[in-house]
């Protein structure tokens, strides 16, 4: 009599490579260390010395004598306050002209689509157009469009970019950034339910307490994607500048991006061009942090 066969145990499953969520995200982070952070922590190193390009073999450790330097010096002062001047007032304009322009465009009416179109056109220009086609076109003192205008009223002519060179650029920037915060406005204007502003109506809400009351705190996300885009780019302008101003008259337009191009790429000191761009990328995170707390702080409030 032959034993009953027993059966086989199932074979135990085969582990083999597999890949995590957090595995899958590495390549991409390392690229970001690579070429942000890497970058970053050198400019950091080479504004604690005295390095300039035109004398390669001497570079001193200095400590903090550039940041110094920097912090004390009068005309940086001046250029620190342009810096926020004009990301402050160029973020001010395009949240009110890009607010009032996506109200407009949330409504019915013919040719709704090619005005968007006309709209958006002006952020596609590239900033070195952008200056070149206001500084020549526009702000020029002798056949400039504004003063063709001023000519036909019977007024003086103006020379914009140099009695008025602050207002100029901001408002240069401001026609290039409002379809930007008009997008996003109008994105989260759309997003708002129609029963929300017929309730309001049928309240008998005045149209300043259906903007007040229902749309404002609607648009509060809206509003912070404005103000953190917007305030890290405009705190970074410079093709604007180097097209229109060239950072003058004197100072009056120079801001630390422009700043940082004059020391590094014409005087060669890359210590003193590396020292301000840390302060600009902390200037940046703390005026964004500040702005964003600010917002949230408003919207938690109403």
């Amino acid at each position: 009599m032959t034993a009953a066969a027993t059966p086989h145990a199932p074979a135990a499953p085969r582990r083999g490579f597999r890949l995590t969520p957090a595995a899958l995200i590495w390549p991409a982070l390392l690229y970001l260390i690579l070429t942000t952070q890497v970058p970053f922590f050198m400019t950091v190193y080479y504004s604690f010395f005295r390095y300039n390009l035109a004398i390669p073999g001497a570079r001193p450790f200095i400590g903090l004598d550039n940041y110094k330097n920097l912090l004390t010096d009068p005309q940086n002062l001046t250029i620190l306050w342009n810096t926020v001047v004009l990301a402050g007032g160029t973020l001010i304009l395009t949240l009110i002209i890009g607010a009032a322009l996506a109200l407009l465009l949330n409504r019915d009416f013919p040719g709704r689509a090619l005005l968007r179109t006309l709209l958006i056109s002006s952020f596609l220009v590239m900033p070195v157009v952008t200056a070149v086609v206001w500084k020549n076109m526009l702000l020029n003192p002798a056949f400039g469009f504004f003063s063709w205008v001023l000519t036909s009223l019977g007024l003086p002519t103006v020379d914009f970019l140099a009695q008025h060179p602050m207002a100029s650029v901001i408002a240069m920037i401001t026609w290039e950034w409002t379809p930007f915060a008009m997008l996003i406005l109008l994105t989260g204007l759309q997003s708002l339910p129609d029963d929300q502003i017929e309730a309001a109506r049928l309240d008998g809400a005045s149209p300043w307490q259906e903007f007040r009351f229902v749309v404002l705190p609607h648009w509060t996300q809206a509003i912070q994607v404005v103000v953190l885009m917007e305030t890290i780019a405009l705190l970074q302008v410079y093709g604007e500048i180097y097209g229109s101003t060239s950072g003058g008259p004197g100072l009056a337009t120079t801001n630390l991006p422009y700043f940082i191009y004059q020391k590094a790429f014409a005087e060669y000191n890359i210590g003193l061009a590396s020292a301000a761009g840390v302060i600009t990328v902390v200037l940046t995170n703390v005026l964004a942090a500040y702005m964003l707390r600010l917002l949230t702080r408003t919207s938690r409030s109403e």
